[in-house]
Formats: C-alpha cells, structure tokens, sequence
C-alpha cells in the first residue's frame, strides 16, 4: 500500500473510532414538522369612524351559581330559574328543560313565566313541549332585553359562579343543564335562529395556554384546540390557539323563540312586579321565576349582583367568518379581562369588560377606548390581504 494510502485509511480509521465512541447507545432523532401554510383571514376594518353603537347590558351575577330549585309561594309551586351571569344564552336550554321537569311536580297544567329574556322564553317552550299552557309576564321584551346585548357565543361558565364557593351538588346541576343546552343549540343551527358554527382565533404569545380547560366543562364541550406556530396564522404574536366556536346572534334567535312560544298559543302580558306578593296573586298554578337580576328585589336574593357590560359595535363586514379572543397589548384594570369579537349580521361585536356590582347604564369610555384600540392595533398589525386602517381615533 502506498504511504498516502495509509495515512488516508488510517485517518478514516481514527475518525470512526472516535464517532463510534462518542455516539449515545440510542440516538435521539429530532426532526422539525413540516410548517403549514399561514392562515389567510380577511382583515376587520377597525376604526372610530366605523363605530355604529355602544350598548350597555347588566348580566345577574350569583357568586354561588345560578338558583334552581323547587320552592313554595303561598299555595303555589314557584320554580327559580335564574343568575346565569353572562351564561345566559348558553345554558338557558338546560335549565329551561330541568324547570320544565320540576314544574311537572304540580298535577295542573298552566304555568306563568316571569321574565321575558332568553332564560324566560326557552323556559316557556320547554313548558309548551309538557303540555303545558303558558302565559309569559315580562316587563320587557326582545330587543328590549339584557339578553340581546350579549357577544353570544358559547360560552357556558362565563360569569357564572367563583370556584371557592362551588358545590359537588350544584356542579352536577350544571353539568346536566350545560350538556343539554349544547345539544340542543346544535339542532338549532341555521339561519331561522341565527346559530352558526366559526372558528376562533385567540392570538398569544404564551403556547402553554392551549393546553388549558375548564374544570367545569366535560371534554367533549370544550371543542378540539390547536396551537397554530409562527408562520401558521396572520397575528402579530408568537401563536395562536384555533377552536370552532358557536355563534348565537342574539337579534335572530330571540325574535324567533318569541316567534315560536306564540305560535305554540303562550299568551304574553308586559308587567312590572314591585313585589313577590303581586306574583303570588297570579291566577296560574305554578310560577317560574326567570327575571334574572329582579330576583334581588322580589324574592330577596342578596348574592345577586350585576356584572356591567359594554359592546362595541363597528359596521359589519359579511366577509368575516371568525372570531377572536385576547390579543391586546394594554389589560382591562379587572384581572383576566381581555378583549373579544364576533361577527354578526348586526356589526362587527367587539366586547371585554365585566364591571362588577356597577348599576350605572353610562358608557365607560375608558374602556370603550381600551377596547377599540386595542383591536385596531391587533387588525392593524395582522400578515394578509386588506390594507391597514387608521391607527387610532
């Protein structure tokens, strides 16, 4: 063999024995997923010169949870269906079926509702679907209702109860009412009700946020969640968590249960109760009690509380088919308030205030501007098609 032969062989050689025993016994092989093409959304016009509306609405808010149960008033079955914070469109099929259920306790069978927002009026159709007569009592109907000044969507736990003061028994109560009203929403889905299914966006710098749940929520409820990498959606953060969302728009789908409760022969008187005595001076056998924050006053509810609330309604835009959650750079002062919108034939919804124990109907416009600002900053900073807006107003 050569001399340069030798020393080339022999260099190989050392070469390989020094791989050889350098090398781990098993080899971990660490390969990087094939980036998914980036999201393309078309990009919400967010300015003050769009701004069409501010609506103020006051959710009735029980740090306990809502109220259902069988109680007396007088000779009669009262039956309480209330304090669903900002649940309201989310569970009222639930526990409008479980009060229905209850009233099926009393051997007649004509009913009075109290209250004439989402909770009062599912509560009636769940009532008609016993074979029951009803007539509804309601100081105001939709539009004229807090449940029409609601972003709608899916949100079950929203508002709801504070987790220091939850029971196994009434965790059960709304597990059974919640996993009703989602199955029940679903075969609603259409536009005679204004239910649709979106997906939502929540933009977040943090990837350990799409592995959270809600303790309350069984899985199959809380919806698949996937975390979108850099480069994978059009936000200006690190990611984005993508989940399909329900979408309720509370202008159709109210009109259409008061709609539906007619047909189905309720009658419907506008009142205002000042007392529970008034109430139990009703003709109607079994009253149910669905008037949500007038409970505080009529049946001396000291727990109930308004939770205020504040929309933002820019021009709509019938383009925008997706939602988002979060994404804002300033905070709201109240802990884990973010900012959210939804899209709706109405306008473009934008939210994320919750001012507890605040009976003012004024607008907050610190937070209004906190809330139009910081989704034009997010829109404004979005990758894709559609030019940028006017920063701020």
């Amino acid at each position: 063999m050569k001399r340069r032969d030798l020393i080339k062989s022999g260099s190989l050689a050392v070469l390989g024995m020094a791989a050889t025993a350098c090398a781990p016994r098993s080899a971990t092989v660490v390969t990087t997923p094939a980036r998914r093409p980036m999201i393309v959304l078309p990009r919400i016009h967010a300015s003050w010169d769009r701004v069409i509306r501010t609506t103020v609405g006051f959710r009735p808010h029980r740090p306990g949870g809502f109220v259902l149960r069988a109680d007396k008033l007088g000779s009669k079955l009262l039956i309480h269906n209330y304090g669903h914070g900002g649940s309201g469109m989310s569970l009222s099929w639930g526990t409008a079926a479980m009060a229905a259920d209850l009233a099926l306790q009393q051997g007649e069978r004509t009913v009075a509702v109290i209250g004439g927002g989402v909770v009062g009026l599912t509560t009636a159709r769940e009532l008609q679907r016993r074979g029951f007569g009803v007539t509804i009592y309601a100081a105001a109907l939709p539009p004229e209702v807090t449940s029409n000044w609601s972003l709608a969507g899916f949100t079950p736990t929203s508002g709801l109860i504070s987790g220091n003061v939850r029971t196994p028994e009434w965790t059960a109560q709304f597990q059974q009412a919640v996993d009703i009203a989602y199955r029940r929403l679903q075969l609603l889905v259409g536009p005679k009700y204004g239910i649709s299914w979106i997906t939502n966006y929540a933009p977040t710098d943090d990837e350990k946020m799409a592995g959270g749940s809600n303790v309350l929520l069984p899985a199959h409820i809380q919806g698949a969640r996937e975390l979108l990498q850099p480069g994978e959606h059009p936000f200006p953060t690190r990611f984005a968590i993508q989940r399909p969302e329900m979408r309720i728009e509370p202008s159709i789908y109210l009109e259409a249960l008061l709609e539906d409760v007619k047909i189905f022969g309720a009658s419907i008187i506008i009142r205002k109760f000042e007392k529970a005595d008034e109430i139990a001076a009703l003709p109607q056998p079994v009253i149910v009690n669905c008037t949500g924050l007038g409970a505080k006053t009529l049946f001396g509810d000291d727990q109930l509380v308004p939770l205020k609330g504040q929309l933002t309604v820019l021009v709509p835009q019938p383009e925008i088919e997706y939602s988002t959650s979060g994404g804002a750079r300033v905070q709201s002062a109240e802990p884990g308030l973010g900012i959210h919108m939804m899209p709706r034939r109405d306008g473009i919804i934008l939210g994320g205030t919750s001012e507890r124990d605040v009976w003012t109907p004024e607008v907050n416009e610190k937070e209004r501007q906190r809330i139009v600002n910081g989704h034009i900053d997010l829109y404004n900073a979005m990758k894709g098609p559609g030019a940028p807006m006017p920063r701020r107003g």
